[in-house]
């Protein structure tokens, strides 16, 4: 079943469109608030994403300039009522794949959808063994002999980054300008508490370390 991301801020058409792909056989995550796009992001791995364009806060076109820099596989549409030309010509060239008048016709807008996910490229899976701990990075899963982690897009993006360079040195500014887009003080603060989070999850395996090499960066092995 493929998952959708709804953002949606009318709640009255939100309902009547999350209805309507539910029944079509979609799974909807709605929301009517666009700061929560992100987090949404972190929890469920989406295969479409469904954007208004008129929305308080962040528009559409906002949202979709972060959709297209930190989730690229990931295809959208507009659905909006925003329906001038110079409008439909920004939201192509943001990379959507379709844009929508909210006029259409919900059997319409399904057989978009799907023409959409039928031409979008399935992304293989990859699972790495890491010591005792199996990682399937497209499930967000780390899974230990005796629990399992589910991890955030971040964490997942971390430990992927972490696999590129095993036996190397990672500096701390290429993970930051890779991840975060930007190597300030804030952002590496949040990487620190990245970095122990992933080692709390590989405690359990003495074989694999991230060394911390101050004022470069990490180093890295995690016994694959």
């Amino acid at each position: 079943m493929h998952k959708i991301l709804l953002v949606e801020d009318d709640i009255d058409y939100g309902t009547v469109v999350k209805q309507y792909l539910e029944i079509s056989g979609f799974d909807v995550v709605w929301t009517s608030d666009s700061i929560e796009v992100n987090a949404l992001f972190e929890q469920h791995n989406f295969d479409l994403a469904i954007l208004d364009i008129m929305l308080p806060i962040k528009d559409g076109f906002t949202l979709a300039k972060e959709m297209h820099q930190n989730h690229p596989n990931i295809p959208f549409l507009f659905l909006t009522a925003k329906n001038q030309n110079i409008d439909r010509l920004l939201g192509l060239k943001l990379g959507a794949a379709d844009y929508i008048a909210k006029t259409c016709d919900p059997e319409e807008l399904k057989l978009r959808i799907d023409n959409i996910l039928r031409h979008t490229p399935k992304e293989t899976t990859t699972v790495y063994h890491l010591g005792i701990y199996t990682f399937n990075p497209t499930l967000l899963r780390l899974e230990h002999p005796k629990r399992t982690y589910q991890l955030t897009e971040r964490e997942r993006d971390l430990l992927l980054l972490f696999i590129q360079y095993d036996q190397s040195i990672l500096e701390r500014e290429v993970i930051l300008n890779q991840l975060w887009q930007s190597a300030d003080y804030f952002n590496g603060r949040s990487l620190d508490v990245f970095v122990t989070r992933l080692r709390k999850y590989l405690v359990d395996d003495d074989t694999i370390q991230i060394t911390s090499i101050r004022g470069v960066g990490f180093k890295i092995n995690l016994n694959l």
